[in-house]
C-alpha cells in the first residue's frame, strides 16, 4: 500500500456548530440562542473556542442558523480569542455532515476539528488533536478520529462498534437495539476525504445527513477510522437539568477572586468569585457560585452552584443551584432552586409566601408569585 508523506502536518481548523434552534430549553432559546445560554457565567459557546484556541486552532469557521445575528454579534471577529471566525449560514438544519459539505469553501484541503457548540467535556482537546497529528504520520494514518464515551442509554446516540484493534467498524445513529453502549461525542477529527464521504451518503430517514454514515462510508472505503474514549464527564446542555449540571460542574474548579464590593455584614464561604462592579450587602454567599459584574445582592442568600449573572438585583431572597441570566431581578423569594432564569426577567413576591420555586422562564418575563 502506498503511503503519503505525513512529514508536513497539513494546518488544522475548526469547525464549530451554533446553528441549532434549541428547542428543549424552550421559552429560554425563544428569544436567545442555546449556544450562547451562560454556564458558571459564560455563554456555553464560549467554551468551545476557548478549548480550540488553547488546542493552537485559531481559524475557526462557525456554523450559524436562524440566531446567526445574535450569534455573530456575540463572537466578532474571534479576535478576542486572538482567532479569526468565518461565519458559514445553513438555512436549514439538514444534519451534522450538511454542515461539512456546506463548509467546503472554508475548509479546503486542510484536516479539522468538528465541535457541537452546545456540548459541554471534560478533555483535553490539545491532547486529542496531538494523538491524530502523530497517527497521521504513521505508516496507517486515519482519515478521522472520533471520541466515545459510555453511556447506560446508547439508544439516544450515534454508537460506535469497535475492532480488536480500537478501530471504528461500524456506526448506527439511534438504535433501536444498540450493539455497544460506546456514543459519539462531539468532537471529531478528519481530513479532507471527509468532503467526498458527505458528498456521497443520502439523508437518513428523518431527512438529514448524518455524520455517522459519512464516517461509516470511510469505513466502508477501507479507510481507518481511529477513537479515543472519553473517561471525563460530558454534557449536552440542550435540557435544563444537564445545564444546570454542567453550571454545577464547571463551577466546581472556578478559583475564589472577590473583585466587587462585599461589606463587612455580610459572609462569604467557599470558591466563590464576585466581579468587578458586583455590590454585596449583609449577604451569605456559600459556594461554589459567581456572582457577575455590577450585581447587586442585599439581605440575600446565595448557595452553591449559583451563577449570577451581569448586572442582576437579588434582594431579600435565597437562590441555591440556579442559573440566573445578566440584568434580571430577583425579589423577596424565599427560595428558588434548580431554576433557569432568562435574561431581563423578574420574579417577585407581592402577596403570600410561596414555597420553594423551580422555574425556568424566558427573557424579559415578569413573576409575581402572589
Amino acid at each position: 500500500m502506498c503511503v503519503a508523506d505525513r512529514s508536513v502536518i497539513s494546518p488544522m481548523k475548526a469547525l464549530i456548530l451554533a446553528g441549532g434552534a434549541g428547542t428543549r430549553l424552550r421559552p429560554i432559546t425563544h428569544t436567545s440562542a442555546k449556544q450562547l445560554v451562560p454556564v458558571a457565567n459564560k455563554p456555553i459557546l464560549f467554551y468551545g473556542i476557548e478549548a480550540m484556541v488553547s488546542a493552537g486552532i485559531t481559524e475557526i469557521g462557525v456554523i450559524v442558523g436562524d440566531t446567526r445575528a445574535e450569534v455573530m454579534a456575540a463572537l466578532g471577529d474571534g479576535s478576542q480569542w486572538g482567532a479569526q471566525i468565518t461565519f458559514i449560514p445553513q438555512d436549514a438544519p439538514l444534519g451534522l455532515a450538511h454542515c461539512v459539505l456546506i463548509a467546503r469553501d472554508f475548509l479546503g484541503d486542510d484536516d479539522f476539528v468538528m465541535y457541537l457548540g452546545d456540548n459541554l467535556l471534560e478533555q483535553d482537546l490539545g491532547a486529542f488533536v496531538r494523538a491524530f497529528e502523530s497517527a497521521r504520520a504513521s505508516s496507517e494514518p486515519p482519515t478521522a478520529q472520533i471520541l466515545l464515551k459510555q453511556v447506560p442509554d446508547p439508544h439516544r446516540f450515534g454508537i460506535a462498534e469497535l475492532d480488536a484493534n480500537g478501530n471504528v467498524v461500524h456506526l448506527v445513529e439511534k438504535p433501536a437495539d444498540p450493539p455497544t453502549d460506546l456514543a459519539l461525542v462531539g468532537v471529531y477529527l478528519f481530513d479532507r476525504t471527509i468532503n467526498t464521504a458527505v458528498r456521497e451518503i443520502k439523508p437518513s430517514g428523518r431527512g438529514e445527513l448524518e455524520i455517522t454514515d459519512a464516517i461509516q462510508w470511510l469505513v466502508d472505503q477501507g479507510h481507518r477510522v481511529r477513537c479515543e474514549l472519553l473517561t471525563g464527564w460530558w454534557i449536552d446542555t440542550g435540557k435544563l437539568t444537564p445545564l444546570l449540571e454542567a453550571n454545577r460542574l464547571l463551577l466546581e474548579v472556578i478559583e475564589p477572586r472577590i473583585d466587587g464590593d462585599v461589606d463587612s455584614e455580610s459572609s462569604v464561604d467557599g470558591r466563590v468569585v464576585v466581579e468587578a462592579g458586583a455590590v454585596v450587602r449583609n449577604s451569605t454567599l456559600r459556594g461554589p457560585l459567581v456572582i457577575g459584574a455590577n450585581a447587586i445582592i442585599t439581605d440575600s442568600f446565595i448557595g452553591p452552584y449559583s451563577a449570577i449573572g451581569n448586572g442582576c438585583e437579588v434582594v431579600h431572597s435565597e437562590i441555591e443551584h440556579s442559573v440566573i441570566m445578566e440584568r434580571s431581578r430577583i425579589i423577596d423569594i424565599p427560595r428558588l432552586e434548580d431554576s433557569l432564569i432568562g435574561k431581563e426577567a423578574e420574579v417577585v413576591r407581592s402577596g403570600r409566601k410561596p414555597r420553594a420555586l423551580r422555574l425556568m422562564i424566558g427573557d424579559h418575563c415578569q413573576i409575581d408569585t402572589e
